[in-house]
């Protein structure tokens, strides 16, 4: 996973050439700089990791199980009310 880079020191001489204050541009990089961060860190905690979607798969796995029982159930189910009313099994 890759974090934003942010060239501290290419902005300080870009605000320096643009005759900003040394105090000042130096305050404005540091800020500018936890912004950056502060967006990286905000921005990683809205991906998925691998255990998430290895916790999809498992329920996703899960469920087709279930929909598998229900589907075997539901064919035996069927089965039987046609064997009975066409009279297949006798009874």
């Amino acid at each position: 996973m890759s974090s934003l880079t942010f060239d501290t020191l290419g902005y300080f001489e870009k605000l320096k050439a643009a005759g900003v204050p040394d105090a000042q541009a130096k305050v404005q990089v540091e800020a500018m700089q936890d912004v950056v961060r502060q967006y990286d860190e905000s921005s990683r905690k809205e991906l998925a990791t691998k255990g998430d979607i290895q916790d999809v798969r498992l329920e996703m796995k899960s469920m087709e199980m279930r929909l598998l029982k229900w589907q075997i159930g539901l064919a035996v189910a069927i089965i039987a009310i046609m064997a009975k009313g066409f009279g297949w099994l006798g009874f």
